[in-house]
């Protein structure tokens, strides 16, 4: 082994340390309030590490939050069931270590930094989009359904993980499947009713 590939492995540790320190303070704080100093406290390390590894704070938010939704290939599920199927999935991540999800990161931070906002935005247009284009061809229909659907994974997310709003954290994943997903379906799905813009 050569004295290069400890130094890579320390080097990879390092980055690794910052992104899970920058992960949880940015969903503790938000963006505003987060800190180059208090991240590096956190990951234990001199605030120029930081810096070397990542420029700036920006720079740095937007490695700590590039986020793949890992959304479930829906070509594989039935019609009937891709309400549940999304709701089960985005459960699921969230239930695990929230400080860690960079989706959660985002959504405490966007109503307050639009470029923060903007992310959010494009994950959105860029991962739930094309699900919704598997279920409908037009594309102005596909983007009014992504969004409705947005409205629904993201309000969710808001108020059992951020808000912490009593029924909604009590409700078993089970429960929240079904009712939240039978309204994803029908954003799918179901006729939108009205004209599209």
């Amino acid at each position: 082994m050569t004295d290069a590939q400890p130094a890579a492995r320390r080097s990879d540790a390092t980055r690794a340390g910052i992104l899970r320190a920058a992960r949880a303070r940015f969903a503790a704080d938000g963006y505003q309030r987060a800190t180059i100093r208090a991240i590096a406290a956190d990951a234990g390390i001199d605030p120029s590490m930081v810096m070397r590894y990542y420029g700036n704070k920006a720079q740095l938010f937007a490695a700590a939050v590039d986020i793949d939704l890992r959304l479930p290939d829906v070509a594989r599920v039935p019609r009937d069931r891709l309400g549940e199927t999304l709701v089960a999935h985005f459960i699921r991540r969230w239930e695990g270590d929230p400080t860690d999800d960079a989706l959660l990161t985002l959504l405490r931070s966007a109503a307050t930094d639009e470029s923060v906002a903007e992310r959010l935005r494009g994950i959105f247009r860029e991962q739930v989009a094309p699900v919704a284009l598997a279920v409908t061809a037009d594309p102005a229909e596909a983007a009014l359904r992504a969004g409705l659907v947005a409205t629904s994974m993201l309000g969710l997310a808001l108020c059992r993980q951020i808000l912490m709003l009593p029924p909604i954290v009590a409700a078993a994943p089970d429960v929240l499947v079904v009712q939240v997903g039978a309204t994803v379906q029908r954003y799918l799905t179901g006729p939108l009713g009205g004209v599209l813009p």
